[in-house]
């Protein structure tokens, strides 16, 4: 293994044109936009806990990115700037530094996004630590806090692919070739939806990315807005891969809570819908109404029949799910 400073001058230290001074000195400098407010997202994956020793380095360096720049994209904000800080174990030798470093890198360029310093260390359990650093015009960040009652609630692509790839990763859930690559590759090299989150600016009154599961996410939604929600387990849009897995008797808490697909739930007016569908499309991300905001603080998931769901509107918590 090269010293720390060869392996950041060889590794972590690319080419940014958006930034005024990048790795290098103690810290970068940043000239932002006139006139935008910063939007800021800080993440932290360990080893054991986010990701597995075995996953594939230049997969986690996407993925790495990728977590940091969904929570840019639910805020409606485009990233500019990115940092990463690595604690590197006795595990990643040079070969897994530099495919880390690869993906990580190119997970920024498909975003425009600089990657301007952070910090390398050793210890003996790798983890990951990203800060992603936008731009949004003042008074059309997407927030938490805005959901109206009569709103309806939407949600990006197919919830619950990447907790039936970490169901085949744990449990060897039996699963078709297709059906486990796609899965895997939702789990590994998630999709962050930044043009559906730009394209939802002045459309959309609250929005959230879903990292905790689709129920988890949504509750913050609705408590940071103090209304109430009514779902329909029918509506919830499936992948062909989670449609095969019906004979699952948890397959709903897989598509409703397992958590890991970094797509975007919001709420927006119902007569908004046409210009919800027109983002969508531009942004080439398909979009699904999944319910309706209430101005009750209840929350009710209706199965197939019309019937209320006894179904905890919970997902992952780093504490409770130790």
């Amino acid at each position: 293994m090269r010293s720390e400073f060869e392996l950041i001058r060889r590794h972590f230290v690319h080419p940014a044109p958006g930034t005024r001074l990048s790795v290098g000195d103690d810290c970068a400098l940043m000239t932002p936009s006139p006139g935008q407010e910063l939007a800021v997202s800080t993440d932290v994956l360990v080893a054991g806990r986010h990701f597995f020793d075995n996953t594939d380095p230049y997969r986690l360096g996407r993925k790495s990115a990728a977590v940091n720049l969904s929570d840019i994209a639910a805020m409606g904000a485009r990233p500019r700037w990115a940092t990463l800080g690595i604690t590197l174990s006795p595990a990643q030798d040079e070969p897994w530094v530099e495919a880390f470093a690869r993906g990580f890198h190119d997970e920024l360029q498909v975003h425009d996004t600089d990657w301007v310093g952070g910090d390398t260390t050793s210890g003996p359990v790798a983890m990951i630590a990203v800060t992603i650093l936008g731009e949004v015009p003042p008074g059309q960040a997407l927030l938490r806090s805005g959901a109206r009652a009569g709103d309806d609630i939407w949600v990006s692509g197919t919830p619950g692919d990447a907790a039936l790839g970490l169901r085949f990763l744990k449990e060897s859930l039996p699963l078709a070739e297709e059906d486990r690559n796609h899965c895997l590759a939702r789990l590994e090299t998630p999709t962050p939806r930044v043009a559906l989150g730009l394209g939802l600016r002045g459309i959309a009154h609250a929005a959230i990315d879903v990292s905790d599961g689709l129920l988890a996410d949504l509750g913050h939604i609705l408590e940071a807005s103090g209304v109430g929600a009514s779902l329909e387990l029918a509506r919830m849009p499936r992948s062909a891969a989670m449609l095969r897995q019906q004979a699952l008797p948890d397959w709903p808490l897989l598509l409703l809570s397992g958590g890991d697909d970094y797509e975007l739930c919001f709420t927006a007016a119902p007569e908004a819908a046409p210009r919800v569908q027109r983002a969508a499309a531009a942004a080439a991300v398909p979009v699904t109404r999944i319910g309706r905001v209430t101005d009750k603080g209840g929350r009710i998931l209706y199965d197939g029949d019309g019937r209320p769901m006894d179904m905890a509107w919970q997902g992952f918590d780093h504490f409770r799910n130790a």
